[in-house]
């Protein structure tokens, strides 16, 4: 049995505070309890599948003569001597030795109470890699462990947790320890299950993780190969699968609204549009009508390229609510694109008698007083506007369909409010959005919903050339907007910045405003940003729509929604910092028009080589679906999806660009599941999410 805990340095407070800094971390007025609550460990299966980070091998020991320079070691020492030093910095020197020879520990950063670990005499096994060569060897910050004469090497690898302020390894190591002799760990998978997939038991999988064997295979641990890990994701990916697949199922069992079929308005829409829909359009459309036709909720995500006309979807979607004797509502993420929404949908649907109202944030008080009164009475049947719609001061006389656009960009507990106005019977629900989603991220996040795809651009849409310029050819660029502009055109410049950063030497908008403004003084130049006012920012967008303003420099504020037909030309500034799929978006603003359209990408050299990559990507390809594609193998899903998006944790531990078989038996295993009542899911999803499902009606 080891003697003693793991010790490692902590940081030290600064000067004026160190006197306070004389108990390590894991003193304090805390209980233990908390401290791993706020980690969200909070039962003890939570503890258990708090899973390691990597591993130490603590179950040999090398001299001190037979370690080389850069390599790292566990050596079995003796403390001769230790002193605080003042060597421009405060430094804890502490002289070791073994019967090889000697070495030095160093610690910039330590505790007051430390210091007695190091009293000549006493054992220690340092582990850490030797730095120096013949006149001077030491390690800086290594681990050590204070022992006693004799005791036993460990014969398992020692587990690396994650781990956060004021909890340690030791701490950890301890709460797992009890964890593992306390949780159920027996199988919520038959075994039948088990066995036709070849699967490691639960139990062996979890306690082979957190303490695995000395001559087991680190490589296959690390890398997730091992048996014990593909356990582990395939039950997490399952878990997923069946809160997902069954909030699906559990929809079926609420009420809504049936928007049958009855033709009127929509029929109508679809006489008056100057445009044919595209067979892709009139597909989703009728797989969006059917479901609106059930009684019980629809929850459908609408997806589709930049410029792929959803909008129309949406707008016909809307009318089936309308001419069925209900409201609909469409909620958009920022107040230009729902003014884009309101202007477009207002045009089509005005002839058809339809009262549309606008709601945000900005309009006056007045005005939102009588909206108020439209919307609550039922003259109002639409309504679109921002954020506001789901103020608790809204309340709609009986809302048959809520649309959320961009659905991504709004968290999950935004999409719940809207999905609930509709009193006792829920509103359908469609969302929309230009990102489209990888096959792989459809299955894991987006299963409890039907997906609709538009999958054809409309005839018309011109093709996009895109080029690379570094930002030393900056002269050119400005020269090939004065060029577009004096053709007729309009051009975006987009900037990643508002102000100056002391992190990233970006260019900002606001300086980019006045460089273009002095280099082009006979255009007019528009600025817009998130910063400016709700006022400020639809004035410049009214300007740069109606023609008055020649070049709109922004930031990523115009990525969705504005829809500017004359504009041409689009530079995207450091544009190595953006992502692929923002990138895209970024360029579906242009090619609107009847012009062939140019989009500059300006980079700053020296590129990254993952910033090389994303550029030629984008470069080559077009392709909304393969750039979304790409963009999840570069990115990951965490990133790729943003935190809000999904109302399931992101997986912490499958891989979802390596683990596409295990997700698609995790898919299959959860409908077989579903359909016994045994009770292995409620056990399965109890283990895994705890009471986190209630997100999944979003």
């Amino acid at each position: 049995m080891r003697a003693a805990p793991v010790r490692a340095a902590g940081k030290v407070a600064k000067k004026t505070a160190r006197k306070k800094a004389t108990t390590p971390k894991e003193a304090g007025d805390d209980s233990t309890i908390a401290r791993l609550a706020r980690m969200g460990l909070r039962r003890a299966i939570d503890c258990v599948l708090h899973l390691p980070l990597r591993y130490e091998d603590e179950t040999h020991i090398v001299r001190i003569a037979d370690l080389q320079p850069g390599e790292s070691g566990q050596v079995e020492v003796r403390v001769v001597k230790s002193e605080i030093q003042y060597r421009g910095r405060r430094q804890l020197i502490v002289e070791v030795e073994d019967q090889s020879g000697s070495l030095t520990l160093r610690f910039l950063h330590f505790y007051g109470s430390q210091v007695k670990h190091f009293e000549p005499g006493q054992l220690l096994r340092v582990r850490g890699e030797l730095r120096g060569g013949i006149l001077v060897r030491e390690m800086i910050h290594p681990r050590y462990n204070v022992i006693r004469p004799g005791e036993a090497l460990p014969d398992r690898l020692t587990p690396v947790y994650p781990a956060s302020e004021g909890v340690s390894q030791t701490l950890l190591r301890a709460a797992i320890k009890r964890a593992l002799a306390s949780a159920d760990l027996a199988d919520t998978l038959p075994a039948e299950l088990v066995s036709k997939l070849d699967l490691w038991t639960f139990e062996r999988a979890v306690r082979t993780l957190h303490n695995p064997s000395a001559d087991a295979d680190i490589e296959d641990l690390l890398e997730r190969r091992h048996p014990a890990w593909r356990r582990v994701k395939f039950d997490e990916l399952l878990a997923q699968q069946l809160s997902l697949q069954r909030a699906r199922l559990l929809r079926r069992s609420r009420q809504a609204i049936a928007l049958t079929a009855r033709g009127k308005l929509t029929d109508a829409l679809l006489r008056m549009l100057p445009f044919t829909l595209t067979g892709a359009q009139k597909r989703v459309w009728s797989e969006i009508a059917s479901d609106l036709s059930a009684s019980y909720p629809m929850q459908r995500l609408l997806q589709g390229d930049v410029g792929s006309g959803k909008t129309i979807i949406a707008a016909l979607a809307a009318l089936r609510a309308i001419e069925n004797g209900t409201q609909a509502a469409l909620m958009a993420p920022t107040e230009i694109l729902a003014e884009q929404h309101f202007a477009k949908i207002s045009e089509w649907l005005s002839a058809l008698g339809i009262h549309v109202v606008w709601l945000t944030g900005r309009i006056k008080k007045s005005e939102r007083s009588t909206a108020l009164c439209a919307i609550e009475d039922g003259r109002a049947q639409l309504v679109i506007g921002t954020h506001a719609l789901i103020q608790e001061s809204i309340g709609f006389r009986q809302l048959g369909l809520a649309i959320v656009d961009e659905q991504h960009r709004f968290g999950v507990d935004q999409r719940l409010a809207l999905g609930g106005k509709g009193g006792a019977r829920e509103p359908h629900q469609l969302m929309m959005s230009a990102t489209p989603i990888p096959r792989t991220l459809a299955m894991t996040y987006f299963a409890d919903l039907e997906v609709s795809t538009i999958d054809e651009l409309p005839p018309g849409r011109q093709p996009i050339t895109t080029k690379l310029f570094a930002s030393s050819r900056r002269e050119q660029v400005v020269a090939g907007v004065a060029q577009t502009v004096k053709a007729g055109g309009q051009a975006y410049w987009v900037c990643p910045l508002i102000e100056e950063s002391e992190t990233l030497e970006l260019k900002t908008a606001v300086e980019t405003f006045e460089a273009l403004r002095k280099a082009l003084p006979e255009l007019s130049i528009g600025l817009c940003h998130g910063r400016l006012s709700s006022a400020d920012k639809a004035q410049v967008m009214e300007g740069f729509y109606a023609g008055s303003i020649d070049v709109l420099v922004a930031t990523t504020v115009i990525e969705v929604g504005v829809d500017v037909p004359n504009a041409s030309l689009m530079v995207i500034e450091h544009a190595e910092r953006f992502g692929l799929s923002q990138m895209h978006q970024l360029r579906g603003r242009i090619g609107r028009g009847r012009d062939a359209s140019t989009c500059i990408l300006m980079y700053q050299a020296p590129l990254s080589n993952l910033a090389k990559e994303r550029l030629r990507i984008i470069k080559e390809s077009a392709d909304g679906f393969e750039l979304a594609r790409r963009d999840l193998e570069l990115r990951g899903p965490g990133e790729f999806l943003g935190q809000r998006q999904s109302g399931v944790a992101l997986l912490r531990f499958a891989d979802l660009l390596h683990d596409q078989s295990l997700l698609e038996q995790a898919r299959d295993a959860a409908l077989e599941l579903l359909r016994d009542t045994s009770g292995p899911v409620e056990r399965h999803l109890h283990r895994w999410l705890g009471d986190r499902a209630e997100y999944l009606k979003a």
